[in-house]
């Protein structure tokens, strides 16, 4: 009962992580360090929280369609362009898209269009492949919320016909 006596948890105001005398014997690097950490975790929660709104999906899913579609999406184009983008990205997100088997198994770009990418993902994820495009449409999305409209235009300029249809915006 004694939370229900203090002020700030009745408030729900935030609580302290930490105890003051610890933050204070922290280096300034290392407060700078845990800022940063923080601020990645929340950019990252933002993305996968907008992914979950806009795909119908739960956060572990939409991580794995996020990691299956950008590394299809990275095959596709040049090197240098999916380092571009990925500077633009969460950087939780870029270092799970890392860590993908077929990452950097092959020289990029490949060739392949929109139906292998759809099989491609549709198998990463077990989905039916009816429910496919609209996940892919999602997680691009939210991936080009994330990105300046210059990086989106660079991307798809490097993007096959078929595959720039699922990249652009709907209307």
């Amino acid at each position: 009962m004694a939370e229900d006596r203090d002020p700030q948890r009745r408030s729900g105001a935030p609580q302290e992580e930490e105890p003051a005398e610890e933050r204070r014997e922290l280096s300034i690097e290392e407060r700078r360090a845990r800022r940063s950490a923080m601020r990645a975790s929340q950019t990252y929660a933002r993305f996968i929280d907008h992914l979950c709104e806009r795909g119908g999906m739960s956060p572990a899913v939409a991580q794995q369609a996020a990691v299956s579609v950008l590394c299809g999406l990275e095959q596709r184009i040049q090197v240098e362009e999916a380092h571009d983008l990925e500077a633009q990205l969460p950087r939780k997100l870029t270092e799970l898209l890392h860590r993908c088997e077929r990452h950097d198994a092959e020289p990029r770009p490949e060739k392949f269009g929109r139906d292998e990418l759809l099989k491609q993902v549709g198998d990463d994820l077990a989905l039916h492949p009816d429910a496919v495009e609209p996940v892919v449409r999602a997680v691009m999305d939210a991936v080009r919320s994330q990105i300046s409209e210059g990086e989106a235009e660079d991307v798809s300029a490097q993007l096959p016909a078929d595959i720039r249809h699922l990249w652009l915006p709907t209307m």
